[in-house]
């Protein structure tokens, strides 16, 4: 191996070194790497560390040319993952996901596939022109994952035994009023103006955990989606459960990373429905179905407002604070629209810094 593997001094998080590399790719591959190289990648809001391993050896030119090793916060005893399980059910669905290689558990460390370097949001942002049909194509792997796994589900995928109920969605929104609100902007709400809110966000739980439910990626978003040739590939999906089918679908239309413009938002909701009905061969009633997504949208884009507040609070990480703005403009333009002059608007608007002042909907 003459070239420089991943080392402790290079990347200090990492649990593995070059001596360490080189005998996984061989007893993976059945063949050892003339240079092995890597790169420490940027992660998502999560405890877990990424890193590319590049591979070079010309006298196996069929042999994958790079990897992805995905690092655990702390290695696990299990023999699987939730991670492990729900990309086995996936790719026995035929969706598109990476090939797991190997799973070092007392390390660790997962092998995976190495399915591309660009994300669809950094395709969006290089090819603008290209944003209705690379929406389109995010839209028609949505109705296929949700059709497939949802018809497939069963006690051996973790999904099935996680809901969005009305416990785990309040409790989202409580995370957002104590870490954004509470921490972030330092005005945490006293005992009679948390009750005030909690009182306007029940019924509006409640509605959502009726809905019927469907496998959810849980952040079906542009950086959860990677471009590989020309399909896109699943990512990121160790926390799905069973929710609305709207809620992957406000993942990816109310995006905090790209914006999409109100009239593409509304031929892709319809994209998406006319998928949905072709596929279950029954009408969706387009009213009800946007009502459900204008909830779920509060609801999500909130969640996402009290990720990035942690992550900036909690964990010293301020890569996601210039999203919360446009994120909870988001939330502004749903209130405005759907919900006029109630009283969840108006408790929103009075208690949540930063609704008041967001942009109006172009």
């Amino acid at each position: 191996m003459t070239a420089p593997a991943a080392s402790e001094n290079n990347f200090p998080q990492a649990r593995f070194g070059p001596s360490y590399l080189s005998a996984a790719v061989e007893k993976m591959f059945q063949w050892s790497a003339s240079e092995i190289s890597c790169q420490a990648l940027e992660g998502d809001a999560s405890d877990r560390s990424y890193f590319r391993v590049l591979l070079k050896d010309e006298t196996n030119p069929k042999g994958p040319r790079s990897l992805i090793v995905m690092q655990l916060k702390e290695p696990a005893s299990e023999p699987e993952t939730d991670f492990t399980r729900i990309l086995k059910f996936l790719r026995g669905l035929d969706l598109p996901a990476p090939e797991l290689f190997h799973y070092d558990v007392p390390m660790g460390l997962l092998f995976l596939e190495d399915c591309g370097i660009r994300t669809l949001e950094e395709q969006l942002h290089e090819f603008p022109q290209n944003k209705a049909r690379l929406y389109r194509q995010a839209v028609e792997l949505l109705v296929q994952m949700q059709t497939r796994a949802t018809r497939a589900m069963d006690a051996e995928c973790p999904a099935h035994h996680l809901r969005f109920d009305v416990e785990k969605l309040m409790w989202e929104f409580d995370f957002m009023l104590d870490h954004y609100v509470g921490k972030l902007c330092g005005l945490p709400l006293e005992n009679s103006a948390r009750k005030d809110v909690r009182e306007v966000l029940i019924p509006l739980c409640e509605s959502l955990a009726a809905e019927e439910l469907c496998f959810t990626h849980r952040d079906y978003h542009s950086r959860n989606l990677m471009v590989d040739g020309k399909r896109l590939v699943l990512i990121d999906f160790q926390d799905a459960r069973m929710g609305p089918c709207q809620y992957d679908l406000v993942s990816l239309l109310r995006d905090s990373y790209v914006r999409v413009d109100f009239d593409l938002l509304g031929e892709l909701v319809d994209y998406y429905i006319q998928l949905k009905e072709k596929e279950e061969k029954q009408k969706v009633d387009r009213e009800e179905f946007a009502r459900i997504f204008d909830a779920m949208s509060v609801q999500r884009n909130l969640k996402a407002v009290g990720t990035f507040a942690y992550q900036s609070v909690g964990e010293n990480n301020d890569r996601y604070t210039a999203y919360i703005a446009p994120t909870l403009a988001y939330v502004r333009q749903t209130l405005d629209r759907r919900f006029g002059n109630s009283a969840l608007r108006e408790t929103l608007l009075k208690y949540i810094p930063g609704l008041e002042g967001s942009e109006a909907e172009g």
